[in-house]
């Protein structure tokens, strides 16, 4: 009877509830009606100073972090908060393996930038012309809608991994960390990524 019950207990509770979405990712604004706009606060607070304002049919915006129902976003060169209940979750951002259409990496000290375009790794530095590195594997962990990437290109590796970032050169925060590996260079080159789409 014992053996029952407890069959009985563990097929009535609940299955872990899978998370919508794992940040970032982007989102539409939704819900502000046609002559208004969307602010972005200095602090995820109705009362807190304004820095920009989004359209009220602002899509591809790259949400960070949430606190207490508000999201940071980027705009211009600051980062703020936005209320999400005007924001609407995007579901085809993190598909399989494949990375999003804005999704670029860049760093500091030295100065880099890369992005995945037609197959290859393409990777910028200040005192070169691009690089552009045949891609050979693009890696997901598989887990649902986890954007963790690692571009494998000949002679480079890109690993992008979910944390709040700093560029170092402005207050926008992202919400991917880059490590960039170049064959024949000495040390590991970090940065942040972003996956929000170029005006």
């Amino acid at each position: 009877m014992k053996h029952i019950a407890l069959i009985l207990m563990m097929t009535a509770t609940p299955a872990l509830a899978t998370p919508e979405y794992v940040l970032p990712t982007l989102f539409d604004v939704s819900g502000v009606a046609a002559d208004d706009v969307l602010n972005v606060r200095a602090a995820p607070s109705a009362q807190a100073e304004i820095l920009a304002t989004l359209r009220p049919d602002a899509t591809g915006i790259e949400v960070v972090q949430e606190q207490d129902g508000w999201g940071r976003v980027n705009a211009g060169e600051t980062s703020g908060w936005v209320a999400m209940r005007y924001m609407s979750y995007r579901t085809d951002v993190w598909d399989g393996a494949a990375l999003p259409d804005g999704f670029r990496c860049f760093g500091t000290e030295p100065f880099w930038d890369a992005r995945v375009s037609d197959g290859a790794l393409v990777i910028g530095t200040p005192d070169a012309t691009d690089r552009s590195l045949p891609v050979s594997d693009l890696l997901a962990t598989g887990w649902f809608r986890d954007p963790t990437r690692v571009v494998l290109a000949q002679g480079a590796s890109l690993t992008a991994s979910p944390a709040i970032c700093s560029d170092g050169m402005s207050d926008r925060l992202f919400g991917l960390r880059a490590d960039l590996a170049i064959s024949g260079q000495e040390r590991l080159l970090s940065g942040c990524c972003t996956i929000q789409p170029a005006n």
